[in-house]
């Protein structure tokens, strides 16, 4: 299958030209959306994000029934414990509370970021992204709806440390039922993982650095952190792999337009008109007139 995020295609760009020197790179602002449109966009897409994941709410039974099946489906295929993961965190109490720090405030704000710099640096990546991510969510919401799930933190079966009410800081209530501001019984998919994987990819695609495969980094963190903080499970980040994967085949990269070349004079002046010829010397031979065939001497006769 035709790979979908290979960085092959440049961002559109403007060469602009200056008098005596090599043409400068600018970002093609002809694909960027309109800003104020845009934060509506994105500001309404999160509030049904939100929203929605509260409809979710109140099916406890089911939640932890269906925790059972995920912890039992990970067991026959051999998946490593989650436990393996916290055991290492919680042994340096402050390795698990940078973890848990990182999981309460890195995932939306880096998010953020990196959509705003693809907003203002590569505006044809940014619709592709935001539609991604549009997808991908709006895909997790349907989960989060029909398959509510307990994270591993709330199965006695795991024996797991909800190492953020332990060792803090916290983002969920130590209640679930009384939490009105997250739904605790929507682990599947992780977005965590889902976003921070998209993050990656957006960057590998739209830039050409050798090093930018270093932002593989941030998914792979974001994985150990969801994971040994015992709020995902490995089966969470597997289906928004899954999920994101779906996206990209789907949604294509728009294609990249015309390079244009713009010459910019520093100063304008009036067109001139070519010098006029010197005039020819006494003693030089002269063309005669037009009806004559004939080359006289401009001494006379």
């Amino acid at each position: 299958m035709e790979s979908r995020t290979e960085p092959a295609e440049r961002e559109p760009d403007i060469r602009v030209r200056e008098p005596g020197a090599k043409a400068a790179r600018k970002p093609d602002t002809s694909a960027r959306p309109p800003l104020v449109r845009e934060l509506l966009l994105v500001v309404g897409l999160f509030l049904v994000y939100k929203f929605g994941r509260q409809l979710a709410n109140g099916h406890t039974g089911e939640a932890f029934r269906n925790a059972h099946h995920i912890w039992d489906a990970e067991r026959t295929l051999h998946l490593p414990g989650e436990g393996s993961v916290q055991h290492a965190l919680i042994g340096d109490e402050t390795l698990i509370h940078v973890a848990n720090t990182y999981y309460a405030t890195v995932h939306f704000p880096a998010t953020l970021l990196f959509l705003v710099w693809l907003y203002l640096r590569r505006p044809r990546h940014y619709v592709w992204t935001r539609r991604v991510l549009a997808a991908l969510t709006a895909a997790a919401l349907v989960l989060h709806l029909g398959f509510p799930l307990a994270p591993p933190r709330m199965l006695g079966a795991a024996h797991l440390v909800d190492t953020a009410q332990v060792y803090g800081p916290s983002v969920y209530s130590a209640k679930p039922a009384t939490d009105t501001m997250a739904n605790q019984f929507a682990a599947m998919p992780s977005l965590h993982f889902g976003w921070a994987l998209m993050l990656a990819v957006g960057m590998i695609v739209a830039t050409s650095t050798r090093w930018r495969w270093l932002w593989l980094l941030h998914p792979l963190l974001t994985l150990l952190v969801v994971v040994g903080t015992a709020n995902h499970y490995w089966l969470d980040a597997l289906v928004a792999t899954a999920l994101l994967g779906i996206a990209l085949a789907v949604i294509r990269l728009p294609r990249a337009g015309r390079s244009r070349v713009v010459h910019r004079s520093t100063r304008t002046s009036a067109p001139t008109s070519p010098p006029a010829p010197a005039a020819a010397p006494a003693s030089a031979p002269v063309l005669a007139s037009p009806s004559s065939d004939l080359i006289t001497s401009g001494a006379g006769r």
